[in-house]
């Protein structure tokens, strides 16, 4: 296994970068043996699919940065620091919070459903290697990337790409009544210009999506750590439902998931596109 798979833009045009944290599917055997859960269930945690949906990035001129490792191995969208003593040899009780008690720390001790994935606990030497192998170079990866981008276009746009269980979606949410596909999460405007998260909405509402904002997800680590708008770097969290594309119960695609994958292209593009629009760049840099 690897930290991370980085897809550069072919004709790097546009200030976004695309990234998929939670979509890697290759589970080393001694990972499987040490679990008490068999490979369906651990991959239930997965952003299954999810890097498909975003391979017309690179000719859009935008880079595509992959999480390397399951989520239920390392999960790239909390804090190094979110460590579970419930799971971790030697991690000081206390201190922790609600997605920590839950057991989806930086190292899960459970995947959906709260089914717990080990039976007992790991060593802190065996979270440490983790994170030091695959968490570390990750966000160093897209550190960089948001500088480049920084520097390149004057400001660095992350769209931080995710898929939602269907079922965690209940109807309402200010929809009159209807259950959203896609809901985007800016942390309520402190990790996003107005401007950009608008446009984000306006683009899935154009492909036939119904669209909510903050509510349930409003954005977890990534979207906080790097969503800066006062020194130009733009986070919108998008979570897809699975519904739309795949099986979830078997973990694999639908039989119309190219019509997916088509109309996903379209959204990539208009998306990359939000990265050469002209307008108030040094203001939103300033913000």
């Amino acid at each position: 296994m690897h930290a991370f798979d980085f897809i550069p833009a072919i004709k790097p045009s546009s200030a976004v970068i695309f990234a998929s944290p939670h979509s890697g599917r290759v589970y080393a055997p001694e990972f499987l043996s040490a679990s008490v859960l068999d490979e369906v269930v651990l991959r239930s945690s997965e952003d299954a699919f999810v890097d498909l949906l975003v391979r017309a990035a690179p000719e859009a001129g935008s880079p595509v940065l992959l999480g390397g490792v399951p989520r239920a191995f390392v999960d790239y969208n909390r804090a190094a620091t979110e460590l579970d003593p419930a799971l971790i040899h030697d991690v000081p009780k206390g201190g922790t919070n609600a997605r920590v008690l839950s057991g989806l720390g930086v190292i899960p001790r459970v995947v959906a459903g709260a089914r717990a994935i080990y039976n007992g606990k790991i060593s802190r030497a065996e979270a440490d290697t983790r994170l030091s192998r695959y968490w570390h170079p990750y966000h160093a990866q897209l550190t960089a990337l948001m500088s480049r981008q920084r520097s390149q276009f004057g400001r660095a746009i992350l769209f931080d790409m995710h898929s939602m269980p269907h079922d965690a979606i209940g109807s309402g949410n200010g929809l009159s009544g209807s259950r959203p596909e896609i809901v985007l999460g800016d942390r309520f405007g402190a990790a996003c210009h107005p401007d950009i998260s608008a446009r984000v909405a306006e683009i899935f509402t154009a492909a036939g999506l119904r669209v909510a904002r903050n509510a349930p997800f409003a954005g977890a680590y990534i979207v906080q750590r790097y969503g800066q708008p006062s020194v130009g770097q733009h986070v919108v969290q998008i979570e897809i439902d699975r519904a739309l594309y795949m099986d979830e119960q078997n973990i694999c695609p639908l039989p119309d998931f190219a019509e997916f994958q088509t109309l996903m292209d379209n959204v990539v593009r208009a998306l990359a596109d939000i990265g050469r629009e002209a307008g108030s760049v040094t203001a939103m840099a300033a913000e």
